[in-house]
């Protein structure tokens, strides 16, 4: 028998039951003559796991799952000693390579990293930002900012794979924790040695770990010993020679944790005889040490315990060498200053006096120098206090800002030698440095600093002073001279002067349009530099562009202003006069004849007329041509190029006088209207006067017939116009317009609503300002025109007029720039109220104005005194610290308080001296004065009306933020903060409070909310019903828990998960429960026990469908019938469609032999008794109707001559063609099942294991793949 089967693509198939959904796809495979593959890379094997519908749902209990929400951002603060910094150099911290790499690690890793420097110099890093993100930065800035040390440690080189995980993970993690780089040979490198790179606390930690993880793998002895922390360094000894020596000794590995690490347990691993050895070495050492040794507590000053421990732990070392005592120092990063000594008390003096010594090798001094001269000491980057650190690098020098102290530190002889190099800088200064204060209005700063720097700049460097400016934040007036006395005191003098000057200057602000500024300012500045020149001692500002302001602002002595501001008026005039502009229609066939031959023509024009003259593109469908220049300039140029287009054509001009009011309505939007009556009437121009010149004449342009019409169309549309819209328009001065709106409108609206008219005011931006436009019926219009000239006549009878007001008002009046006089001008209608002046011992006042604005202004001026003569000043007395949360963003909580009680309100000034702030508030405790003593700066002073003030000062007392307890099991408050704070968060949005929750580790159920008393209530409420919410979802989830299980023999599983999992999922949707099956490839699960999960009810109803189902299950029969294997692949049809359809008729699962069967004709139908037997009857029925056609092809197929080298169907059984050609190799594969002792290969002839796709003889024939597709 051959050890290789032969398949052509035509005979290779393959048989299916037809239950499966999958599509049946013959696809042929290309030969290769190199390699023949083996039997399972042609068919690999499908997976042993079940398909994805039989599996079960989701675990019961997947709500008890729910991990806790940790916060996303995380802090971690690490130091680096001065002797481990990679970059020591001394220039300004800040500003070298260190914030360079940290600028860089931010950038690559997101995370946020904030540097400062100890006394010791060494760094602090606090890195912020996300898990990962922190573990990366905190990586990269250890390898970059630390010196590095390495070190290797030997494991099996079976073992680093262990080191290594799954893709890396374990060793990237390993390298994160640890803050190293760990290289570990490559498998085909026989070394087992893995290199660790980093800090020396670092490689501690990673190589601790590699042990572990070795030892975890070690299939010899792993032994765990946890001893008290205490006692390591025993064990250890000193630099570790103890327990090296044990290694040696008893050939096994001993891990000690490192001092960082806090774990008692110590690891050992090896062969079983030396684990038990060291075991019994190490419990020995123990065992002694716990017995003879004793401990002493010393205090040791915080700041002094760097020096007991020495550069990377040294000293302790040597401690404990030279006396066997160890010495066990608190946390850096714990305030306690107890050191504890450990060890046999003969043993502990000597230990104690060098714990001492160590502790008082450093000392500190301090030097007394005015804190103006630091500075200076310091030098121009550091300089002189440079030399001194390098010539002295032990010595710490600290300068303390507005303390008159320098601290030095370090060991005595360098401390001492610092100290004099210092006193002798600070006796030379002292010599010949002096410094001068003049106090100068603040307003002035910025002007005597100049534009760039330019005026302060140049003092500086004329008198070698520095000179230096408060910040505008500062609110202080004080300018600071130092350097050379004489220097000091001309640039005293001239700072002075400048600012005498500043205080005779006058400002003047010019109104120029913006469009203007540019040109004035001229290209590079140039212009304006002339003018600068020209007036040396102004100064001209101009507003920023995106301002949109009209406003230049000039500065500076009031004749040269004066003179400044004349020559710029000037200068606008002659621009405006210049920047006239008329639009020309000229007919596009025409433009060539005006421009003339090489630009002759309108060259000419331009000269004679001084204009400037745009003609469109040739490309452009604009017919305009504009002329910019003098007004007449440019209307002779005008006249000129019409007169050449007349000359060419037989053009005609006519005018039409339409009212200029309707001109916008017959131009239409963006000129569409107007634009649709010129292309109706042949091309016409028409062309309507500029807006606001007032004029009614519109000019129509053209052939003379197209004119005619054009004119009649316009007069038309203006008709219509007219009709439908009237309009009166009125002129009124503008300060007579607030007046005729009224207060809110009220004056205007009562005229609207007796006539019915529409009465539109200009707005701001509008050129005619005393323009007022009626709009509506004509009777309305005439009769509201009749109401407001009447009103208006009323207010153009100017009288004047007095009243008495008492002095001691006055000043209420004019404050503030007269804001109140302002007020009372713009909305009386520009009425005039004269105070007397001061010094002036008069009580009359005079109004000036229209009769009703001035009678109605005497009555406001009347309410504002009987406001100011029933005014009192009541004090609140709310502390300072609240003063931000009572003003609101912007003040304007307080703005909203003093207009609804018309008050005036007073915060005192800030007290930055006072001691330290009270409590907050709690539990609703509305009453500032409860819990503290009122200082100065907690009084607010509100003044007003008593019974105002008395509201605005409960008012005031509302804002006062409280705080409120309120008590949440600590098991909610995850769902209360919510995914990632959305649900905390919303609700401080919602009701406008600060709502605090305990960090996880506290295990607290008290939860804060801050804010307003009523809000605090709200958010109170709010919570507590979040919490019944979650409450009842609890509830509900242990009610939705409840569990039954249900033991249901293994082979009925698969009828009730049901095809693709329909008949559990219905189970699942109509119960509301889960229902779970047991994993087939679980060893320790029950294979026949079902848990159902859901409400008890839910659940029972459920178990009992299921026990439904599985006794119909065992109410059914299965029988065996014997159908021809020829007819399967008819009766199962294309795809199994056929089989399904017959399976649903007769409610029957029908199951067909599987390839290689012992008896392939065998058919097991199964379902109840009843229905078996039909099925059954109706298979055999098919089968007889499908034999005659079986039996007939073959017949044929006998006599046919067959398609292809190789027999397929039929019963010939034809080897070869007739031309004697071998037949084709087909499909070859090794190492096939067929080959293995007692089985037997297929048939390559035979139809049954290779059916065919038929021999295309009979068209009607079925072939074993279904019905034929064309």
């Amino acid at each position: 028998m051959s050890s290789v089967a032969v398949l052509t693509q035509e005979s290779f198939a393959e048989h299916r039951s037809g239950l499966k959904d999958e599509e049946i796809t013959g696809s042929g495979v290309p030969e290769d003559e190199a390699y023949i593959p083996t039997y399972l890379e042609a068919f690999p094997p499908l997976p042993e796991k079940g398909a994805s519908g039989e599996k079960s749902g989701e675990p019961a209990g997947a709500w008890s799952k729910i991990r806790p929400i940790k916060a996303s951002v995380i802090t971690q603060v690490f130091h680096v000693p001065l002797e481990e910094r990679r970059y020591k150099d001394n220039s300004q911290f800040g500003e070298g390579e260190e914030a360079k790499v940290c600028l860089d690690i931010m950038q690559r890793t997101g995370a946020h990293i904030e540097l400062s420097l100890a006394k010791d110099q060494g760094l602090s890093i606090m890195v912020t930002g996300k898990l990962d993100s922190v573990m990366k930065a905190r990586k990269e800035i250890v390898a970059r900012l630390q010196t590095q040390a390495s070190a290797t440690v030997t494991i099996p080189k079976e073992h680093h794979r262990f080191v290594i995980g799954k893709n890396g993970e374990k060793l990237q993690e390993l390298e994160l924790k640890t803050a190293t780089k760990i290289a570990i040979p490559r498998p085909d490198d026989p070394s087992a040695n893995i290199r660790i790179t980093g800090t020396k606390e670092g490689i501690e930690k990673a190589r601790h770990e590699i042990l572990l993880i070795s030892a975890e793998q070690d299939k010899r002895a792993v032994e765990r010993l946890s001893l008290e922390k205490a006692f390591h360094p025993f064990i250890a000894g000193a630099y570790n020679r103890l327990v090296q020596e044990l290694s040696q000794e008893t050939g096994a590995r001993i891990s000690i944790p490192p001092p960082s690490l806090h774990k008692d347990e110590i690891v050992i691993t090896g062969e079983k005889e030396a684990v038990a050895m060291a075991i019994a070495r190490i419990r020995a050492i123990y065992e002694e040490k716990k017995r003879k040794t004793t401990t002493i507590s010393v205090e040791v000053k915080k700041s002094q315990h760097k020096y007991i421990v020495g550069p990377k732990g040294n000293t302790l070392q040597e401690i404990m060498e030279s006396t066997g005592v160890s010495v066990e120092m608190p946390p850096l990063d714990s305030s306690s200053e107890t050191i504890i000594l450990r060890g046999e008390p003969d043993k502990l003096g000597p230990a104690l006096t060098q714990v001492y010594a160590k502790a008082k090798s450093v000392m500190v001094v301090e030097v007394t120098a005015p804190a103006w001269l630091h500075r200076f000491i310091i030098g121009k980057k550091g300089q002189n206090i440079s030399r001194i650190t390098q010539q002295l690098p032990k010595v710490h020098i600290e300068f303390t800002d507005g303390e008159e102290r320098i601290s030095l530190e370090g060991p005595t002889e360098e401390v001492e030698q610092a100290q004099a190099q210092i006193q002798e800088i600070i006796k030379d200064l002292m010599s010949r440095m002096d410094y001068a204060e003049v106090n100068i209005d603040q307003r002035f700063h910025r002007h005597l600093i100049g534009k760039n720097g330019a005026n302060i700049n140049r003092i500086k460097e004329q008198y070698k002073v520095s000179v230096r400016i408060p910040q505008d934040s500062d609110r202080s007036g004080l300018v600071r001279i130092e350097g050379d006395p004489q220097g000091v005191q001309l640039a005293r003098r001239e700072l002075m002067d400048m600012a005498q000057r500043m205080e005779n200057e006058r400002t003047k602000d010019l109104i120029i349009e913006q469009k203007f500024h540019r040109t004035i300012i001229g290209q590079k500045g140039e212009k304006i530099k002339e003018v600068r020149d020209k007036f040396p001692e102004v100064i001209i500002n101009f507003p920023d562009p995106s301002q949109k302001s009209d406003i230049v602002q000039l500065r500076g002595p009031k004749n040269e202003v004066e003179k400044c501001a004349k020559f710029l008026q000037k200068l606008i005039a002659d621009l405006v006069e210049n920047s006239f502009t008329i639009s020309v229609p000229i007919f596009k066939q025409f433009h060539k004849n005006i421009i003339g031959k090489g630009g002759a023509n309108i060259k000419k024009i331009r000269e004679e007329t001084n204009t400037k003259i745009d003609l469109p593109t040739e490309n452009s469908d604009s017919e305009m041509i504009v002329i910019t220049g003098k007004k007449a300039n440019c209307e002779a140029a005008r006249d000129r190029i019409l007169a050449i287009q007349r000359d060419l054509a037989n053009i005609k001009e006519t005018e039409v006088s339409i009212p200029a009011k309707l001109h916008n309505s017959l131009i239409g939007s963006k000129g569409c209207l107007v634009r649709s009556v010129m292309e109706d009437c042949g091309g016409v121009h028409i062309h309507f006067p500029s807006e606001g010149s007032g004029s009614d004449k519109v000019t129509i342009r053209g052939p003379a017939g197209e004119v005619e019409r054009a004119k009649k169309q316009l007069l038309q549309l203006a008709e219509e116009k007219q009709v439908n819209n009237f309009t009166v328009e009125l002129q009124a001065k503008p300060e007579y317009h607030k007046f005729l709106i009224g207060r809110g409108g009220a004056n205007i609206r009562r005229v609207r609503d007796r006539t019915g008219a529409r009465i539109i005011f200009p707005s701001p931006d509008e050129p005619e300002q005393e323009l007022i436009t009626i709009v509506g019926r004509e009777e309305a219009v005439r009769l509201a025109q009749k109401e407001l000239e009447t009103l208006v006549k009323n207010l153009d009878n100017v009288i004047e007029d007095t009243m008495v007001v008492d002095p001691r008002h006055h000043r209420h009046f004019v404050c503030r720039r007269g804001q109140v006089l302002r007020e009372l001008a713009e909305e009386y209608g520009g009425v005039a109220v004269s105070f007397p002046r001061t010094g002036v011992q008069s009580d009359r006042i005079t109004l000036k104005g229209a009769k009703d604005c001035v009678e109605a202004a005497k009555r406001r001026i009347q309410e504002i005194i009987e406001d100011l003569e029933a005014q009192v000043s009541v004090e609140v007395a709310i502390s300072q610290r609240y003063h931000r949360a009572v003003m609101g963003p912007k003040g304007c909580r307080i703005q909203q308080i003093t207009r609804e009680h018309e008050v005036q309100i007073k915060f005192p000034e800030r007290d930055e001296s006072a001691g330290q702030e009270p409590s907050p508030l709690e539990n609703g405790d509305t009453s500032p004065d409860a819990n503290f003593v009122p200082r100065k700066g907690d009084i607010i002073t509100i003044s007003g009306r008593a019974e105002k003030c008395e509201l605005a000062r409960v008012a005031l007392l509302a804002l006062v933020p409280v705080t409120v307890d309120v008590e949440v099991s600590y098991d909610l408050h995850r769902y209360i903060i919510g995914q990632k704070g959305s649900g905390i968060r919303k609700m401080m949005e919602d009701y406008e409070v600060n709502i605090w929750v305990p960090q996880p580790e506290q295990q607290s159920d008290i939860i804060k909310i801050t804010g307003q008393v009523t809000n605090v209530e709200r958010a109170k409420q709010g919570l507590l019903e979040r919490v019944k919410e979650l409450q009842a979802e609890q509830e509900d989830r242990a009610l939705r828990s409840y569990k039954v299980t249900l033991s249901v023999h293994p082979k009925y599983h698969p009828k009730i998960i049901g095809r693709k999992g329909a008949v559990i999922s219905q189970i699942r949707k109509d119960h509301d429960v889960n229902v779970q099956f047991p994993d087939k490839g679980d060893e320790h699960q029950v294979c026949d026990l079902i848990v159902i999960s859901g409400y008890e009810r839910n659940a029972e109803e459920a178990k009992a469908a299921i026990e439904q189902l599985v006794s119909t299950l065992q109410e059914m029969v299965s029988e065996d019938v014997q159908l021809d294997h020829r007819v399967h692949a008819r009766i199962i049809g294309t795809r199994g469609k056929a089989i399904r359809k017959l399976m649903e008729e007769f409610k029957v699962d029908i199951r067909f032999p599987q390839p290689g069967s012992d008896d392939p004709d065998k058919v097991t139908v199964t379902g109840l008794p009843e229905n078996v037997d039909n099925a059954i009857d109706h298979l055999l029925n098919l089968e007889e109707e499908y034999m005659l056609s079986v039996t007939e092809t073959e017949t044929m197929a006998a006599y046919m001559k067959p398609s292809r080298g190789v027999g397929g169907g039929g019963g010939g059984g034809v080897g070869a063609d007739d031309d004697g050609r071998s037949p084709a190799k087909g499909f070859v594969v090794r190492d096939a099942p067929w080959n293995a002792p007692g089985n037997k290969a297929p048939d390559m002839s035979s139809a049954e294991d290779f059916p065919t796709f038929g021999s295309g003889v009979a068209p009607k024939q079925m072939s074993a793949w279904g019905p034929k597709k064309f």
